[in-house]
């Protein structure tokens, strides 16, 4: 980009369910700014959603990398004629296409874009990314010589240590402690000291500041030491993007739920299967055995070297348990291993083969027409199934009806229902409450930006605001005096925009009609006519 590169997210930085991918390159609060190829290449892929990365689009290079941009606001010239050409074919606003190697050509410093807001973004900013071209996994960006400023220390916010095995205890607890620690004239970090025995681990809250931003970011790489030994060293170089909902098992994701704060645990879980990791020791656990003293020591780093540094001293002492594991037992043990069915009378649920992690007891309530599946407190990895009986239901009734997940607030969030016979079902990943739910209200159209019966000589777009408060919005249709139009769908904004650069209206009087439907198949139209010159 021609501005410069200040982060507001680096590779590897810990989000919900993933690793980030790429970078964030600040726009400066705004959209519209030219996006450049980075190298000769040829575009061998266009995606436009309304979630995930927008308008994205990728370029292959001679060297074995791809390069990507996404959350775009749209193409250069001659790939948005390209994507808008496929779109009124499909009579889609998204698409996705793999141009045949060589037909979209760019030269190094081409305006191939403009960066946006589109897609699951939550502000204006470019998402880059550089991945190799073969296996498709995703390389750190900043190992290819950008500059971005950066001289700041890595920031810990929080020490903690964890029993892990039956007999293990530290500072007489059973379960987690958290470890107090203070700077050091040398700028490192010494923890309070510490007894244990029994197989612990430890774990670290902490984050990354670039020069010029206050964004907290991932950190680069991660060494624990123990009596000078490296029990686990792991970096953010590449991953594959098959592995990243495995960050559920690198962090402490029950602490997670319950605070919003992503402990890394410096030890390797049985069910990680993460490749991040460079060393690895006993799986980065320590056996305290009682009379010896272990020194911990935790190095965080950046990309650029800087770096902060935890001592944490233990003394292997077999002292009383004070404070044991209250883990809540329930009649439901699940086996993570093994696939679960439980009937709940009005619904059915079922978990396949290692959904879970890792086993535990599982809270499972049923009421007259919900179905409470424990909480958020635990990660499922994979889908599993809920299938409600609807065979009370009338069949003209149930097409109005859905299966929806209940929020703390009890609001229902649609969940997309399977319809078949006397049964519906919905995949998911979330635990929690579900129901079903009536919806015979349609979506709301409303024009932004115009009157019925005005002229829009001047106008550069017109502008809709659609919205639907129950099941939420399936699908949309637009068209000009008969014929189809692109409508580009933000639903950020629950805004819906026709550019007058498609030359469909090409008739003094235009008559527009948009026909808005819910998941449940609910349908409103709008009707509208205006004039041009």
């Amino acid at each position: 980009m021609g501005i410069p590169l200040i982060l507001a997210g680096t590779f590897g930085e810990l989000r919900s369910n993933h690793f980030h991918a790429g970078i964030d390159i600040k726009t400066q609060q705004r959209e519209g700014l030219p996006v450049y190829a980075i190298a000769d290449g040829t575009v061998t892929r266009i995606k436009v959603s309304h979630w995930g990365y927008g308008k994205a689009l990728y370029i292959a290079h001679p060297n074995g990398f791809t390069s990507v941009y996404a959350h775009l606001q749209k193409f250069g010239p001659e790939i948005d004629a390209y994507i808008r050409k496929l779109q009124y074919k499909k009579q889609s606003y998204e698409v996705e296409t793999f141009p045949d190697y060589g037909e979209l050509k760019v030269i190094k410093g081409d305006v191939i874009a403009y960066s946006g807001n589109t897609g699951g973004s939550s502000g204006p900013h470019l998402h880059f990314e550089i991945r190799n071209s073969v296996n498709e996994k995703p390389v750190n960006p900043l190992l290819f010589d950008y500059e971005v400023r950066d001289a700041t220390d890595p920031t810990l916010v929080g020490l903690y240590a964890y029993p892990l095995s039956d007999d293990a205890q530290v500072n007489q607890s059973a379960e987690k402690v958290q470890v107090n620690f203070k700077k050091q004239p040398d700028g490192s970090f010494l923890a309070d000291a510490i007894t244990a025995s029994g197989t612990i681990g430890f774990g670290f809250n902490g984050f990354d500041r670039l020069d010029m931003a206050a964004n907290k970011n991932g950190v680069y790489t991660v060494q624990q030491s123990v009596n000078g030994k490296v029990y686990s060293e792991y970096d953010f170089e590449t991953f594959s993007f098959g592995e990243r909902r495995y960050i559920n098992t690198l962090i402490d994701y029950e602490h997670f739920s319950k605070y919003r704060q992503r402990i890394q645990k410096l030890f390797k879980e049985p069910s990680n299967r993460l490749s991040i990791y460079k060393t690895l020791y006993n799986d980065g656990k320590i056996k305290v055995e009682d009379g010896l003293s272990y020194n911990v020591e935790i190095l965080i780093a950046d990309i650029e070297g800087n770096d902060i540094k935890v001592v944490i001293p233990v003394e292997g002492k077999k002292l009383p348990i004070l404070v044991v594991d209250d883990e809540e037992k329930t009649e439901h043990y699940i086996l993570a291993n093994r696939p679960n069915n439980f009937d709940l009378g009005v619904a059915k649920v079922y978990f396949p083969t290692n959904t879970f992690y890792e086993n535990f007891y599982m809270h499972l309530e049923k009421g007259s027409d919900t179905v409470t599946i424990h909480n958020n407190t635990v990660a499922a990895h994979r889908n599993f199934t809920i299938s409600f009986d609807v065979s009370k239901y009338p069949k003209s009734e149930r097409k109005q009806l859905f299966i929806a997940r209940l929020d703390e607030k009890l609001r229902p969030n649609h969940a997309r229902t399977y319809k078949r016979d006397g049964t519906f079902s919905t995949r998911t990943r979330n635990l929690g409450t579900y129901t079903l739910v009536k919806d015979s209200v349609a979506p709301k159209i409303r024009p932004k930006n115009f009157k019925d019966k005005q002229w829009l000589n001047n106008y550069r777009y017109l502008s809709l605001e659609i919205a639907d408060d129950l099941s939420g919005i399936k699908e949309y249709n637009a068209t000009l005096n008969g014929e189809w139009i692109l409508m580009e769908y933000e639903p950020k904004t629950r805004t819906i925009t026709y550019n007058f650069d498609d030359k469909i209206a090409d008739k003094t009087q235009c008559d527009l009609k948009v026909t808005v439907t819910d998941n449940v198949g609910n349908s409103s139209t709008f009707e509208s006519t205006f004039f041009r010159k």
